[in-house]
């Protein structure tokens, strides 16, 4: 909808990761040369952390971007809600592999036996498994039996197991020690800081064309970084919200008031329990009262209504606009002929 408005050729803050948006920060750069490291050794297993929407995902569809297919089989696992049996059977689906078989002796033989075909085509394999701190203690040791499948002289599986900052504490439970001796290499991806969070939105916004419009100033930069912490997803969801607002109201330009408008709204859908001067609770049934509102809290509703109105009212100008193309370019084709 503000793509148009714009005159963005595409989303710029959509949530689904995409390596095309990629930015370098000083993070991401090091946590890339650590894959590209574990990758370049062929063996074990390379470990990558970060809390929620730090960019995990985004980076490994980078280094994804960068395989060279002729030498690499990837597959990549996202659902870990599993037992250790099911996991053999997901290893085997992601590879392209018949998952059927009833026995876990027959999952490995033929998992093994896809291995060997990948060594002997000249082909190395890697497992990414996403959301690692899902992953119980003994679905780990069937990923780390995994590991055991080798030649005489290197190993036929790699794997990368990436998670939340929880899966650091589970490496290092007591009955971790074999999987730890075989993690070559370890990362933990941390938020932006503030100079990284005013680049990675302008990165974003000028990879779908942008060319300042709408302007944002530095006051406006500063309060996203405060309020996303410098999460790369908070990033996202917040600024497209803000582009949004922005198309509504049809604004060229954020300020800090722009962004502390849009601060409230969330603040009012999700953040209700810190929100103490507009709401109370009831202690003794946990059942929120009625919210109180001065006669300034009241004026500013109206003039945010108002603008919503009038913002509305042009939307379905546009819609009328767009649906009555079609009968024009019918006229002009029955003019035509």
């Amino acid at each position: 909808m503000y793509e148009s408005f714009y005159g963005f050729n595409a989303k710029p803050f959509q949530l689904k990761p995409d390596p095309s948006f990629f930015f370098g920060s000083k993070g991401h750069k090091r946590a890339m040369a650590y894959l590209e490291y574990g990758l370049s050794q062929g063996e074990g297993f390379i470990v990558l952390t970060g809390e929620v929407g730090a960019g995990k995902t985004t980076l490994m569809r980078n280094l994804f971007r960068k395989l060279q297919t002729s030498e690499i089989v990837a597959a990549q696992i996202v659902n870990t809600h599993l037992d250790s049996n099911d996991i053999l059977r997901l290893v085997a689906a992601a590879f392209g592999l018949s998952h059927d078989a009833t026995s876990k002796a027959a999952l490995l033989l033929e998992l093994e036996q896809f291995l060997r075909q990948c060594d002997q085509q000249g082909k190395r394999a890697l497992l990414v498994v996403d959301e690692a701190q899902n992953l119980s203690a003994h679905t780990l040791e069937e990923l780390r039996m995994l590991s055991n499948f080798q030649t005489e002289d290197k190993p036929l599986l790699q794997t990368f197991l990436l998670g939340q900052p929880e899966f650091r504490r589970t490496l290092l439970g007591a009955n971790m020690q074999q999987l730890r001796q075989r993690v070559i290499a370890t990362y933990h991806l941390g938020p932006l800081d503030l100079l990284e969070t005013r680049n990675y939105i302008e990165h974003r916004l000028k990879t779908v064309g942008w060319n300042n419009d709408p302007a944002i100033d530095e006051d406006a930069f500063s309060l996203i970084y405060n309020y996303t912490n410098g999460i790369p997803r908070k990033i996202n969801l917040f600024c497209d919200r803000l582009l949004m607002m922005g198309c509504l109201e049809e604004l060229h330009y954020f300020g800090k008031k722009e962004v502390d408008d849009v601060i409230s709204d969330f603040q009012q859908e999700f953040d209700l329990t810190t929100s103490n001067d507009n709401e109370s609770f009831a202690t003794a049934n946990g059942l929120q009262s009625e919210r109180l509102a001065d006669e300034n809290d009241l004026e500013r509703m109206d003039s945010r209504l108002v603008r919503i109105e009038k913002s509305f009212i042009t939307v379905l100008d546009l819609l009328k606009q767009v649906l009555s193309l079609p009968k024009v370019q019918n006229r002009s084709q029955k003019d035509e002929t």
